[in-house]
């Protein structure tokens, strides 16, 4: 049974399954891992095309199947704990760069997609079911609607490309809104980011209020002289930037900081 404290929707179509499978494409040495592996209708499939799976479960009902299947399957290595405090890092080093693959609980998938990409850990890439609108927001482009923080964020740090939409009905139980599969290949940016911390910042305040101009939303980082100066219209709205003037300019106030710094 699907426990509510863990966003738990089990994905049993298998149609879904059999796409999610195939736009991974496994070889049988990869490094795969499963986050959520849930009643393992994701999991059996990606077994017959690896040598050896890690799966990642907090339900301890769940952890015991699984590690009743691994008795009889000794290719699962099940890992009882939460994905958010797993080392991905300390995984990596024992099974080489990690492809990670999983139907993401919706309460958990910000969070984690942003621990994963700031994380040392050599990620191949990740193919993750998530909220469509998540996904929509990931992947959207400057001046549309879905265009804001999360699709910046996750520019400075991977490509990220919709699969495919997933309905209600491939779930057990039936969420109440569409679900899409991501890929998300994580990559250092065509542009510098010279403050990652920084520009984390201002990213955030640009659009934490989305009717403010640049003027007003980064004023607490740059003045508008410092903003043209950076080739940028201060009157423009945020989500009429790209993330590379975003980072430009972020690299302009961590160089003014620095020369105030200096004088």
């Amino acid at each position: 049974m699907a426990r509510k404290r863990f966003g738990q929707h089990f994905l049993h179509e298998r149609g879904v399954i059999d796409r999610i499978v195939s736009m991974l494409a496994p070889a049988t040495d990869d490094a795969l891992v499963e986050i959520g592996p849930g009643q393992g209708a994701l999991t059996t499939p990606l077994l017959e095309q690896v040598e050896r799976l890690s799966v990642i479960e907090i339900d301890r009902d769940l952890i015991a199947e699984l590690e009743a299947r691994a008795t009889r399957d000794p290719r699962l290595e099940v890992i009882a704990g939460d994905a958010l405090r797993i080392d991905y890092a300390a995984l990596a080093e024992r099974r080489g760069p990690l492809r990670l693959v999983g139907n993401l609980p919706y309460n958990i998938s910000s969070p984690l997609l942003f621990a994963l990409l700031g994380s040392t850990a050599p990620i191949v890439d990740m193919h993750f079911m998530l909220q469509k609108e998540v996904v929509d927001r990931m992947t959207a482009a400057p001046g549309s609607r879905d265009y804001g923080r999360l699709t910046v964020s996750v520019a400075a740090r991977a490509r990220a490309e919709a699969l495919f939409d997933v309905g209600p009905g491939a779930f057990n139980p039936p969420p109440k809104v569409m679900s899409s599969v991501v890929r998300i290949t994580p990559r250092a940016p065509d542009f510098e980011i010279h403050d990652p911390a920084l520009f984390d910042r201002l990213v955030t305040a640009a659009f934490s209020q989305r009717r403010k101009t640049l003027r007003n939303a980064v004023g607490g980082f740059l003045d508008a002289a410092a903003i043209e100066a950076c080739d940028i219209d201060p009157m423009l709205r945020p989500e009429r930037l790209a993330a590379a003037d975003f980072a430009r300019l972020a690299n302009r106030a961590h160089a003014d900081k620095d020369n105030a710094g200096e004088l």
